[in-house]
């Protein structure tokens, strides 16, 4: 049976990683990844649509300058898209996010499988841990990255824009604000960091008092020696 603390050290973590992968589902469902309003001129006036979207839906309405205002309606971000890029793009930020949420639900695994019994000789002792939160973390920063690319680089909110309603060609400017559903995912890579760190301090005071009882007899004091 393991030490308490360890249990406690390993409990900790797994808590870390529960909140870890509980964020992730969050991220996944909610809609509040980007706001975008995106700006088109008109023949005697200019119209602005307005988005809040995710990965999987988002909402959009339409404003023109003449005051006329078209109700807002939600949206499938994938039937909207016809832009093969940023189709691709949108694809493989879901991918990348659902590759996190298992690499999470492994790392929970392995720190409540830590927290109850002593598996350190194999890779489901600390070092399955550091690996699956390091990767959890890296799956994370990549889909931060990766979103506003495909916002800004490949024009995700104007296809939106242009899949809701019948629109001019030509776009005057487009701002993009990005929302709670896009920053919670700096909480996430926090939250595997600090498991990492958990447990490596645990990890190094199991190894300083491994060392320091494996001290040769010559390191010993010389009455004991001599006794």
């Amino acid at each position: 049976m393991p030490s308490r603390k360890k249990t406690a050290m390993f409990a900790s973590a797994f808590f870390t990683c529960v909140c870890s992968f509980v964020m992730i589902c969050v991220v996944l469902a909610t809609q509040h990844w980007v706001s975008s309003e995106v700006r088109f001129s008109h023949t005697n006036s200019s119209v602005t649509i307005s988005l809040t979207y995710g990965l999987f839906r988002g909402t959009c309405g339409q404003y023109v300058d003449a005051g006329l205002h078209v109700p807002e309606k939600t949206f499938q971000v994938a039937d909207n898209l016809n832009n093969t890029e940023a189709k691709s793009t949108i694809t493989a930020t879901i991918v990348i996010l659902v590759l996190g949420l298992l690499t999470s639900l492994l790392s929970s695994g392995f720190t409540c499988t830590n927290a109850v019994s002593n598996p350190y000789q194999t890779f489901l002792g600390p070092i399955g841990v550091y690996t699956w939160n390091s990767l959890c973390g890296i799956l994370i920063l990549l889909t931060m990255i990766l979103f506003p690319v495909n916002v800004e680089g490949n024009g995700l909110s104007m296809e939106l824009a242009r899949g809701c309603f019948s629109l001019p060609q030509t776009q005057i400017k487009s701002a993009h604000t990005y929302g709670y559903s896009y920053w919670i995912m700096l909480l996430i890579i926090f939250l595997n960091i600090s498991s990492i760190i958990i447990i490596y301090f645990y990890d190094h005071a199991r190894y300083s008092k491994k060392k320091e009882q494996q001290r040769p007899i010559e390191n010993a004091p010389k009455d004991v020696i001599l006794f």
